[in-house]
């Protein structure tokens, strides 16, 4: 039976550090700020264990294809459809293929594609969003070996290059909007608000924040869909039917809120169905915000205001990141492998249309 090849994880055993510390510090990566006395352990338990860095098959002159994997956590949503259109556009234009993985928000298939990187060796890995919390070492382990490039909520730290998104900001500026606009007493629809979707509940906290500026905190009604919605693989009309059956129950308990915020287009619009069942004017007695600028969004019969970010801007710069690091990694400097982070964010706008007007009072 031949020997067991040694792995990353073994010498992190020995060593008593991590897998993520062991991959950087045999990859040269000391620009991190490792002290000598972890490099110096970490090759020493490398050279007892006979660790030998896994070779690449291929024939001399062999053609590799090109290709990146794009982590999605559904494509029912618009945001990733227009997240990837950005992504291949720039990727087709430099040769690349691309290879999407559709996680569905499922933590067994996230895993499962995780591994298969090892196999696959693509020349980068895009997330679309931020990685669940359990993998964030495998990714940032792959990272030391692959380009990865996270489009991700600003406030998650991880030492991986990023496409950021300030979620916080993008509730503040809805919630402007609206006080701006008189409304004093609304509602704020989204999906189920988990730890692991830290980013929703990021755009809700920011939207908190600016009415408990103006002291209107307790005039905000906050209805989530229930956890286990998120076990199921998402419909392509998942997050409409979280607008549309959230605003009927809101309907049932209250007849006084004058303005209904999704958190994205594809709740605003069911929301939107809902009220207009009801025989509710938008905006004539109820305004309605969504958020992603999406292209269903700009229809003249919807014209729903929203925020824009810049999605497709973003899957274009986490593809060119990517890029960049192919071009650095190939050459050296001073025997070490150049280092560089990326961390791109764009300014968000209020995209103001149809949907949203001064507040009139529905109380009777």
């Amino acid at each position: 039976m031949g020997r067991k090849r040694v792995t990353t994880t073994d010498i992190a055993e020995a060593a008593g550090v991590s897998q993520s510390t062991v991959s950087m510090v045999l990859n040269k990566k000391y620009n991190v700020s490792f002290s000598k006395e972890t490099v110096e352990k970490v090759e020493t338990a490398a050279a007892e264990l006979g660790y030998a860095p896994q070779k690449r098959k291929g024939k001399k002159g062999a053609r590799k294809e090109k290709l990146l994997v794009v982590f999605c956590p559904n494509l029912t949503n618009p945001y990733y459809v227009m997240l990837l259109q950005g992504i291949e556009l720039r990727a087709k234009e430099q040769g690349f293929g691309l290879f999407v993985c559709n996680t569905q928000r499922d933590l067994k298939m996230e895993e499962r594609y995780l591994k298969m990187m090892w196999q696959i060796r693509p020349l980068g890995i895009i997330y679309t969003c931020n990685p669940s919390h359990c993998f964030l070492g495998r990714v940032e382990e792959l990272a030391g070996h692959i380009p990865v490039v996270v489009v991700n909520n600003q406030n998650e730290k991880q030492n991986v290059d990023a496409v950021e998104l300030d979620n916080s900001k993008l509730g503040r500026l809805m919630a402007r909007h609206l006080l701006e606009l008189g409304h004093h007493r609304v509602a704020y629809i989204a999906p189920p608000l988990t730890v692991r979707q830290k980013q929703r509940s990021k755009r809700v906290e920011g939207f908190l924040k600016e009415y408990e500026k103006a002291g209107m905190r307790e005039h905000v009604i906050i209805k989530a869909a229930k956890e286990e919605i998120d076990l199921y693989v998402a419909h392509i009309d998942s997050e409409y039917k979280i607008g549309y059956e959230l605003t009927k129950e809101l309907l049932e308990e209250t007849d006084d809120v004058t303005a209904i915020v999704g958190l994205n287009d594809m709740i605003a619009f069911g929301i939107m169905d809902a009220l207009h069942e009801a025989k509710l004017r938008v905006p004539g007695d109820v305004s309605v915000m969504g958020c992603d600028n999406t292209l269903f969004a700009k229809l003249h019969k919807v014209s729903l205001t929203t925020i824009e970010h810049f999605v497709v801007f973003k899957g274009r710069d986490a593809c060119d990141i990517i890029m960049k690091k192919i071009v650095s990694d190939a050459g050296k400097y001073s025997d070490i492998e150049p280092i560089s982070t990326y961390h791109v964010e764009y300014e968000p706008k209020l995209i103001v249309r149809g949907t949203t007007a001064y507040a009139k009072s529905r109380k009777k």
